[in-house]
């Protein structure tokens, strides 16, 4: 099965911007890691994007921005993504981000109602990725 999914790590969270209960983490570029069927090989690729979490609250003091992601999780229901974030990703209920940037101890932090990706024109290749 093809799948596509965000690598938080490497990714960079430029902005964190709040409206009304709406919270938006805008990621510029997220890395996209994408598998084929029956292939052995990755492909990597750029897009910029947004986490958009309604129902939100911020959680804490946000690190300095924009800032290389370190990794995190990211969960809605009963999941919880460690690292990465499925494309696409859209889900009512219990939503939660814990992010964490490079060079500070500081964590994006946000719980919310629901969850949805919201992606930005088309993914651009950057590279092949060939297992040793």
């Amino acid at each position: 099965m093809d799948s596509s999914s965000i690598e938080l790590p490497g990714s960079v969270v430029t902005a964190v911007t709040t409206e009304g209960d709406q919270v938006r983490i805008r990621i510029e570029p997220a890395h996209i890691i994408k598998t084929m069927t029956g292939s052995k090989e990755l492909t990597k690729w750029w897009q910029n994007g947004e986490l958009v979490f309604e129902g939100a609250v911020i959680e804490g003091e946000l690190p300095p921005l924009p800032a290389t992601c370190s990794g995190g999780d990211v969960g809605e229901n009963i999941y919880t993504y460690r690292d990465m974030i499925p494309l696409p990703l859209s889900s009512a209920g219990q939503a939660h981000a814990d992010i964490g940037v490079e060079g500070s101890d500081l964590r994006i932090r946000v719980h919310g109602s629901a969850v949805e990706l919201q992606m930005e024109d088309v993914p651009k290749y950057i590279e092949h990725i060939r297992p040793e």
